[in-house]
């Protein structure tokens, strides 16, 4: 049964120049819905929630809530106040009593940094990553007193855990609505009920997370025939995918699960492994690379020891670990940007290695699109007689006819990062290295990504926070934990998130016996404190009432009646200072009790 409603938008139109973005859209949101918003980029996605959160308007058309809603919004720009603290931010006028004692806080705090410091809430906010700035702006709106939250884009800059953690404290709070813009697949399925597709100006409705839109709107198609072959390509091409795991991906939403079966059933598998091995092997022969106990370094941190690892022609892996535990470093050390320490790192000699990493690549700014790619080549070699030509590599990654006419220097971050890839593409590599790849793509072009990747032969090594991308084109995973070593996962993510808890409660018991001894003296000197303020108290309690009693005999006194009144005031102001400092003290001896 739906909740209260909260939120109305009713027959909202809102143009940039002359492109309607949104075209007379009706939606409500209701207490407790969680809506996952998908669409291609500069499609009108996030001016739907800032519309919604009241900080732009609409051309038509009202926005209606109750008073008594609160509205929070997690845009994707992080800013605060330039000399603000991280503490300011995050915690605003609070007490240090008050957030402290508060256990959501504490949860928000420890599930996004892992803990609350002095040294971290003392941070100048001006000085913090883009990862930071994110992290603090996220545990400000989770703690905030909200009835609707809109995300737009929370995952970024968050690794495989975070994910994993702010997905489950979505969950368990019931009553909170949320509607979140993000291209991470795994997290819409995880935490959404409804997915709303932003297309050509209209907000279209679908039941369920991410799986359960796909498995929708290929019924939908299906049902109005629809035209656009290419499209419906696309979209059988995640069918075959969400056929793997068909049970558990349909179970959550309303779709019938009769007509899901039945769509998936007769799709083949994304891709032809023996087919792509075949044409591994021939290429790349069977050495792609050995590494024999190898010391890396990154600078002067050491990041693995003693690792023996083969890496196979055809294998398309995965690698995920904490942050610091050095992927970034291992792929530098495979391209030779880096060298071992100790031991060494053997290449196969027809292995031709192409790098994405995270930084975009300098092109001139005055190159078209197109241009930029044909510098490259003009056709590029899938493997199996398949091949693709440059404008049409170009189209398979979101750069339609006309786009490929844009001048680089008119590029967004993310138009360039698939101008980057496009361009490494067209080279021919037969070992891929893709270092988060997924950055600022939208959903359709990661689904055109991900049928590109089925088609390609060669090795695939990939760092990724995205977990549905890396699931969906990734056969085996290996885990960093920063332990100096690398891990095989034959249990996927899910391995490695359970081996994530087990070396934290591990580090959590270490900790515990090995301050075991000062915890008992410092229990000790708390309780002093505490019996200490408890005497101040009583003191300070006498003082007050011979003062109003003073203060009742000079009524007729002014000038002693002043002085009494300026007498009572200290007393009071140190009695609120004992009693915070009271309270401070017996919560931190509740918790280490505990």
């Amino acid at each position: 049964m739906a909740g209260k409603n909260l939120l109305n938008l009713e027959s909202v139109s809102k143009a940039f120049d002359i492109r309607p973005l949104l075209n007379k859209v009706s939606l409500g949101v209701n207490e407790g819905e969680r809506i996952g918003i998908v669409g291609r980029n500069g499609g009108g996605k996030s001016t739907l929630i800032k519309i919604m959160a009241g900080i732009e308007e609409p051309d038509s058309g009202r926005v209606a809530k109750a008073n008594s809603v609160k509205v929070g919004l997690l845009g994707q720009v992080d800013y605060a106040d330039a000399d603000a603290k991280v503490r300011d931010v995050v915690l605003g006028d609070k007490a240090e009593h008050e957030w402290a004692s508060d256990s959501e806080i504490r949860e928000v705090l420890v599930g996004l940094f892992g803990g609350f410091t002095d040294e971290l809430l003392d941070r100048d906010f001006a000085s913090l990553s883009g990862g930071e700035r994110r992290r603090v702006n996220l545990a400000k709106l989770l703690i905030s007193e909200c009835d609707l939250i809109l995300l737009d884009e929370p995952t970024n800059h968050l690794d495989v855990e975070g994910v994993a953690w702010l997905a489950n404290h979505i969950k368990s709070r019931t009553k909170l609505a949320v509607v979140v813009i993000t291209h991470d697949r795994w997290f819409l399925d995880e935490v959404s009920d409804q997915t709303w597709e932003v297309v050509d100006g209209e907000v279209l409705a679908y039941e369920g997370g991410y799986s359960a839109y796909v498995l929708s709107k290929a019924e939908r198609g299906r049902q109005l025939s629809v035209e656009d072959q290419k499209r419906n390509m696309l979209i059988r091409k995640e069918l075959a995918w969400l056929r793997r795991g068909a049970p558990a991906r349909t179970a959550k939403p309303k779709f019938r699960i009769e007509a899901a079966n039945t769509l998936i059933a007769n799709e083949p598998p994304p891709r032809n492994q023996s087919e792509l091995l075949n044409f591994a092997t021939n290429r790349l022969g069977n050495t792609v690379y050995e590494i024999h106990q190898a010391t890396i370094f990154a600078g002067e941190k050491k990041i693995l020891e003693n690792v023996y690892w083969n890496i196979g022609p055809g294998e398309r892996i995965g690698i995920v670990g904490v942050n610091g535990a050095g992927k970034t470093t291992l792929f530098r050390a495979l391209t030779g940007e880096i060298k071992a320490a100790e031991g060494k790192i053997v290449t196969g000699v027809t292995v031709k290695a192409a790098f994405l990493s995270q930084h975009l690549e300098e092109l001139d700014p005055t190159w078209r699109v197109l241009e930029a790619v044909e510098k490259v080549a003009n056709r590029v070699q899938l493997g199996n007689g398949k091949e693709l030509s440059a404008a049409q590599l170009c189209e398979r990654l979101g750069f339609s006819t006309d786009a490929q006419w844009t001048p680089v220097g008119d590029l967004s971050g993310g138009e360039r990062r698939r101008l980057q890839l496009t361009r490494l593409l067209m080279d021919s590599p037969n070992v891929l290295l893709l270092d988060e790849p997924t950055n600022d793509f939208d959903v359709e072009t990661l689904t055109a990504l991900e049928d590109l990747l089925d088609s390609y032969g060669g090795t695939l090594l990939v760092i990724s926070h995205d977990r549905y991308f890396l699931e969906r084109v990734c056969d085996k995973f290996i885990g960093l934990l920063g332990d100096l070593t690398h891990r095989d996962l034959p249990g996927g993510i899910d391995q490695y998130l359970q081996l994530r808890r087990s070396d934290l409660a591990a580090n959590s018991a270490k900790s515990t016996a090995k301050s075991s001894t000062s915890s008992i003296a410092d229990i000790r000197t708390l309780k002093k404190e505490i019996a200490k303020y408890e005497r101040q108290l009583e003191k300070v309690d006498t003082e007050i009432s011979a003062l109003k009693k003073l203060q009742d005999e000079s009524a007729l006194d002014y000038a002693k009646l002043a002085t009494v009144m300026q007498d009572l005031g200290s007393a009071q102001s140190k009695k609120n200072e004992i009693e915070e400092a009271w309270l401070i003290a017996t919560t931190t001896l509740e918790s280490m009790s505990e």
